[in-house]
């Protein structure tokens, strides 16, 4: 006999738990099917634990600045067992957390693989359950090559069961994930080696992105090899090595993380029993509604090929509960403008268009570019001088903010301000009458000439 529900869930990362409790508080009587523990990829192997290790390799700049500012450190040492054990606590408490806020919503949780079984129908442990409306959450998973020798290397989720600290890293990937791994590793005293395939490092960025960061890793001890097509890893009397399609040779590593993109967990979902289509990625195919092919069957989150952001997937989620249980037909989340964080070294926060895109759209004439470099007084009176790059894109007669980019120290904190003007439509005139902030590094934003 099959239970029935007003809303199934399948995927307990944040966007499912987001609309699960949102279509719970309006009074749908909700199941979420979950395989693994609550909060998904960014909680358990993702944004959180990986915040917290970038914030470790943050405090030992932080150590290594100290003598420039007068102190004296002595014998300093770093425990990575002790980061690992304390990190993983604090994972498993937020994983009770969101628990205990399903339960309160009144969220039903069911621990198990689904799998759709028709219209309207999930099965999970041998059993039917039935609902008016399904949401499909499911998330990614890292990609691993197919190499010889693939399987000697961890993805980027092995990476956070790491017991010790490498001494000397591989990572293969050009992407976010790729470029926030080297430099929290090295920025912990490991040293770091990154193969691209192609020429640049965060391409889907602004281009000045790209060279700022670039340039800054390599400064500081990252070594970078472009152009590279891994053949083969290989393990030769207890290291790591690799070759080339050109024959390339590199060895002596004690680990090698592969960060090359994610996939979608649809896999086992069996889509085609619902009419469910995907691209030819996988990616689960929605409208700006989060509708899919399928009558009554929705997706946020990873699982589609959009903004792949943890909060997006909140957003999105709720929003869609919000249409489906509150009676708010034109609720649906607006994909522009989004803000984006890189937690690299050094970090990176944009918002809207980059120089190329803003010329394509608007035509190379129509667009104008502000910028600015300088050093952070954080690093005035060091040795080490790291500069901080910012700029502005406008658009139009009236310099309409079509992007903000900032790549420097404290730019993952001070996007979300400006992403908050680029949203509501600001100009350049509207930051060039906000009173500066002194001495800030985001007063350069309101002081562009």
């Amino acid at each position: 006999m099959k239970e029935n529900f007003d809303f199934i869930v399948i995927g307990g990362g944040s966007g499912g738990i987001a609309a699960a409790r949102r279509a719970a508080e309006h009074g749908a009587q909700v199941l979420l099917i979950e395989s693994d523990s609550l909060g998904g990829t960014c909680v358990n192997a993702g944004c959180v634990p990986k915040k917290v290790m970038w914030n470790t390799s943050q405090v030992y700049e932080t150590i290594n600045l100290a003598t420039s500012y007068g102190f004296s450190i002595d014998g300093m040492q770093f425990d990575w067992s002790r980061i690992k054990s304390s990190r993983d606590q604090f994972i498993r408490r937020l994983n009770g957390i969101y628990a205990c806020n399903l339960e309160t919503s009144g969220v039903s949780v069911i621990q198990g693989v689904a799998s759709l079984a028709g219209t309207g129908n999930v099965r999970v442990n041998g059993k039917l359950h039935h609902a008016e409306h399904i949401l499909i959450a499911t998330g990614g998973q890292p990609s691993i090559p197919r190499i010889p020798g693939a399987e000697l290397g961890i993805s980027s989720d092995g990476f956070f069961e790491l017991a010790h600290q490498p001494e000397n890293v591989l990572i293969a990937g050009s992407g976010y994930i790729a470029t926030e791994l080297a430099g929290l590793m090295h920025g912990l005293g490991s040293r770091v080696t990154m193969v691209l395939r192609k020429d640049s490092l965060l391409r889907a960025f602004d281009h000045e992105i790209q060279e700022c960061v670039m340039s800054q890793m390599e400064e500081s001890g990252i070594r970078i090899h472009r152009n590279v097509a891994l053949n083969t890893l290989f393990e030769k009397q207890g290291s790591l090595g690799y070759t080339s399609e050109n024959q390339e040779t590199d060895t002596g590593f004690d680990c090698a993380i592969w960060a090359i993109g994610r996939h979608p967990n649809t896999s086992h979902l069996n889509l085609q029993s619902a009419g469910v289509e995907t691209d030819n990625r996988g990616y689960i195919e929605t409208d700006e509604f989060q509708n899919t092919s399928a009558s009554r069957i929705y997706a946020v989150g990873d699982v589609t090929p959009r903004a792949q952001l943890t909060p997006v997937a909140i957003a999105a989620g709720r929003r869609l509960a919000d249409r489906i249980f509150n009676n708010d037909p034109d609720s649906k989340l607006d994909y522009s403008n989004i803000p984006t964080v890189i937690f690299s070294h050094p970090p990176v926060g944009t918002v809207g268009l980059s120089e190329m895109e803003a010329s394509s759209r608007f035509g190379k004439d129509s667009i104008k570019v502000y910028r600015s470099t300088f050093v952070d007084m954080r690093f005035g009176v060091c040795t080490h001088k790291p500069r901080t790059m910012i700029k502005l894109v406008v658009h139009g007669d009236d310099q309409r903010i079509a992007g903000c980019h900032v790549v420097g120290h404290s730019a993952d904190e001070m996007i979300q301000g400006f992403a908050v003007a680029v949203k509501m439509g600001a100009t350049k005139a509207d930051l060039d009458n906000t009173v500066a902030i002194h001495p800030t590094a985001a007063e350069e934003l309101v002081t562009l000439r």
